[in-house]
């Protein structure tokens, strides 16, 4: 039911806004540790936020020829489970977060009500896409105030970068749907402007990501490998969009799955190897 791999999307986003912290903030404690928290949190947030998805959504993946076949509609795991799995992945986050210091505690509960309300935007909103972008943008800006107890706004720059890049990738996988979406009544990008709309605007939002990227590098003096990473990353959305058209949907695994944990974990590769200061 929860698929584990997904926390690759933002989980190095996350390590690089801890990494920015490391060097740029003013960490207390020991920064291992902090990590090995930080982890703990992503991973609970996410389960918890992948397990509540499906229990909102038990009954519309049932009539979804793409879903029925996930474990909740298929009757291979029951409804208690996965409140209890819910359950268990909220008290992890909670207690990561305490471990980690009292502003990281006072924000989690709003942490969570981001996460868990995305399950109810595709009701009533094409900008759901946007939503879980920023469900997945929130996490190197907390990884900051994990590191720091505070908070820097050139964070910013990376919340926008990868809500913008979640968005757009979600906008391809949910072009899969468009048909069932428009006979149930739901809202997305491809139900609204079609695939072929949808896809340009994904690709926009991919602009604006590598727009943000830049922007980011510049404002914490990246050196060539941070610079390495923004120009990697748009390469690899590059490739992404050569792998989906409109009239061809059948290699969106490739694009949603494959390139997009490449770039997460090779932009998160680029910020180490400049903040330890190899090329200097």
């Amino acid at each position: 039911m929860i698929r584990f791999e997904h926390s690759v999307f933002a989980l190095p986003f996350a390590l690089t806004g801890a990494a920015l912290a490391w060097r740029h903030g003013e960490v207390s404690g020991a920064v291992w540790v902090k990590l090995g928290w930080i982890v703990a949190a992503m991973v609970g947030a996410r389960s918890a936020a992948m397990a509540f998805n499906r229990l909102v959504d038990a009954a519309i993946d049932a009539r979804n020829p793409r879903t029925r076949m996930r474990h909740l509609p298929a009757g291979l795991l029951s409804r208690s489970f996965a409140w209890g799995f819910f359950a268990a992945s909220v008290a992890l986050f909670l207690a990561a977060s305490a471990m980690l210091n009292p502003l990281c505690l006072r924000l989690a509960p709003l942490a969570l009500a981001v996460v868990l309300f995305y399950s109810w935007t595709k009701r009533f909103t094409s900008m759901s896409h946007i939503v879980l972008g920023l469900a997945l943008g929130i996490a190197p800006g907390a990884a900051w105030i994990a590191m720091t107890g505070g908070f820097d706004a050139r964070m910013l720059w990376l919340t926008a970068a990868v809500t913008f890049w979640t968005a757009g990738f979600d906008i391809i996988y949910s072009c899969q749907d468009t048909d069932f979406d428009l006979r149930e009544g739901l809202h997305s990008i491809p139900a609204r402007l079609g695939i072929r709309g949808a896809l340009n605007v994904s690709r926009l939002f991919h602009v604006v990501m590598v727009g943000c990227l830049s922007a980011l590098a510049w404002s914490f003096e990246g050196g060539a490998a941070a610079w390495a990473g923004v120009v990697l990353t748009a390469a690899l959305l590059l490739w992404e969009h050569r792998l989906v058209r409109h009239d061809d949907l059948s290699r969106v695994d490739a694009a949603f799955f494959t390139v997009n944990g490449w770039i997460g974990i090779l932009y998160f590769a680029c910020w180490a190897v400049d903040l330890s200061g190899a090329f200097a």
